[in-house]
């Protein structure tokens, strides 16, 4: 694995690092504890610069290849295997395991989406997904959604999955820490003395937003008032 990529599955914590490397973790947290749930033919879709690649490959993981589904032409690198956002150009009951991270808030049609992830999995298919509740536009203008728990429920449900089950990435302690580090490294700079201050800021803000990080704990229950970074999602496609 490249320095990069080693970087993007465990980011450090360092004053520059402040805006990105708690969610970082948050959503590769989320992705190792299913790493056991993969098996054989594993898609990924909008797979980007391929960043799990590496985890999907390996131990506990129990897959045996792996292929990375994206635009034609994107910003990161060339996919495997290219579409249109919309249609999976692969035929039905294919793939053992369908992997969409921080994918689903760009997509304007999400349930079409869904209904082509359970297509392409074979009966009994593991279907593993993450979003966003708690981050800036992004992507623009291609920032379609943001998802709570019972949206994204009713979407997989309709999508024909079962096993369905949906936890929070991170919990109140975290939401914090995001925004303050979107808010240190993020805000405008309109003046030199901005440039200063965001430094100053970032290493007076460092050991707070990490020790936020170390005392977060996930919420078991989303329910009224619950605050959440993020959203990840397993489910299974009936046999």
């Amino acid at each position: 694995m490249s320095r990069k990529l080693s970087q993007y599955i465990d980011p450090p914590c360092r004053p520059w690092t402040l805006d990105g490397f708690v969610n970082r973790r948050l959503i590769v947290r989320a992705v190792r504890e299913v790493l056991p749930c993969f098996a054989g033919k594993v898609l990924d879709v909008g797979c980007g610069e391929k960043p799990y690649r590496h985890l999907l490959t390996h131990e506990p993981s129990r897959a045996t290849s792996y292929l990375g589904l994206d635009l034609p032409g994107n910003k990161y690198s060339e996919p495997d295997l290219a579409w249109d956002g919309i249609t999976i150009p692969l035929p039905t009951n294919n793939m053992d395991s369908v992997m969409l991270t921080e994918v689903l808030e760009h997509t304007p049609d999400p349930q079409t989406v869904l209904q082509e992830a359970a297509r392409v999995l074979k009966p009994n298919g593991f279907l593993f997904l993450t979003v966003p509740f708690i981050w800036p536009i992004h992507c623009v203008p291609y920032d379609e959604f943001r998802y709570t728990p019972f949206a994204l429920l009713r979407f997989l449900e309709t999508a024909g999955f079962v096993d369905i089950e949906i936890k929070a990435t991170g919990g109140r302690h975290a939401v914090l820490a995001v925004i303050l580090g979107l808010w240190v490294r993020r805000r405008p700079l309109t003046s030199r003395v901005h440039l200063v201050t965001r430094w100053m800021l970032s290493y007076a803000l460092w050991p707070v937003i990490w020790l936020l990080y170390k005392l977060d704990c996930r919420p078991s229950a989303l329910e009224e008032s619950t605050l959440i970074v993020g959203l990840s999602a397993s489910a299974r496609k009936p046999v």
